[in-house]
């Protein structure tokens, strides 16, 4: 029987056919044992310049370390470079695995883990295609089941990367629209829409990627072209943009089954203010920026922002390049 181009396309990943329920058991057991730091959310819905943007109290953040400098991994403890049997997954990819999946230990929402390198791989340098297949297949596994993943990597000193060693981190999207009133939906997947990308104060690039089928190489091409042009957004040349080797600039990128998104940043984010103009906190924003979502580590940033939410716009107007757009 003729195999249809779509089938052709579809990746065929050494991934358990269960991956959704592997990993909601896994995570049911692991804080239930208290091998992973999470406590239930906050989470409301701001609009921001007409976006519906998620603002989540995640009190396990504020007990998460994080290190000097994401270029400094002797410096830091590395819980994926041999996984305990508690946050171990899978392994995932030929004899040796390639990868690991494994428990977030600070989950901001149920059943958050991680796709990290089996061997040490700096979290600074560029991806490669099999890291970047690897995370579409995770969408592909999730997509047979009817669900939705979004995938965040941060990347650089201004990206709100806290671990060395290359991962990519995975969010259930069911989990991430739990307990919110109204309309929200991952921001990302609306990025190839120019009229959603002049809505936000900073550059963002985003192509699609329906139809890729999850191949790896054809991923890290479209990758490396929103690489680029985040680097002549930052740098003002398109000349001597490396694709091997460490990053030239901070940025996120986001994944979803349908659109691969890119922003470069300048900042990790800023000040909150109460009230009376007193500061009480710091907004740092990380990958999660691109599914429309800001995390607080403390009940007054919680507050503040909720009084006021321009101040996450004003944030979000500091962390990248100013959009073009507005100017």
């Amino acid at each position: 029987m003729a195999t249809t181009p779509s089938n052709k396309m579809r990746p065929k990943p050494p991934l358990p056919p269960n991956l959704p329920s592997l990993v909601a058991t896994a995570f049911s057991r692991s804080v239930a044992t208290k091998t992973v730091n999470f406590y239930p959310t906050s989470v409301t819905l701001l609009t921001i310049n007409s976006i519906p943007f998620q603002l989540r109290y995640s009190p396990s953040l504020a007990s998460k370390p994080k290190p000097p400098s994401v270029t400094t991994p002797k410096l830091f403890f590395n819980p994926f470079a041999s996984p305990t049997p508690e946050m171990l997954i899978t392994p995932f990819g030929t004899s040796p695995p390639s990868h690991n999946l494994v428990l977030n230990k600070f989950a901001v929402v149920p059943e958050h883990f991680i796709l990290s390198t089996s061997a040490f791989k700096p979290q600074t340098h560029l991806l490669e295609a099999d890291d970047l297949a690897a995370a579409y297949a995770c969408i592909d596994a999730y997509a047979r089941h009817n669900k939705e993943l979004f995938v965040f990597f941060n990347s650089g000193d201004h990206s709100g990367a806290s671990q060395p060693h290359r991962h990519l981190q995975l969010l259930p999207v069911e989990n991430m629209k739990e307990g919110l009133e109204g309309e929200w939906d991952v921001l990302a997947k609306g990025l190839t829409d120019p009229n959603t990308r002049e809505k936000l104060p900073f550059e963002v690039f985003a192509r699609d990627i329906d139809g890729l089928g999850g191949d790896g190489e054809e991923l890290r091409r479209v990758y490396l072209e929103l690489y680029n042009q985040a680097c002549e957004a930052v740098l003002g040349v398109a000349e001597d943009i490396k694709h091997e080797g460490e990053a030239q600039i901070s940025y996120n990128l986001a994944m979803t089954n349908n659109t691969m998104a890119v922003v470069p940043r300048l900042t990790e984010g800023g000040v909150v203010k109460d009230k009376d103009g007193q500061e009480v906190g710091n907004l740092a924003l990380n990958g999660t920026v691109l599914a429309g979502t800001a995390l607080v580590r403390s009940e007054m940033e919680w507050n503040a922002l909720r009084e006021d939410p321009d101040q996450v716009y004003q944030v979000l107007g500091r962390i990248g390049v100013p959009n073009r757009a507005k100017m």
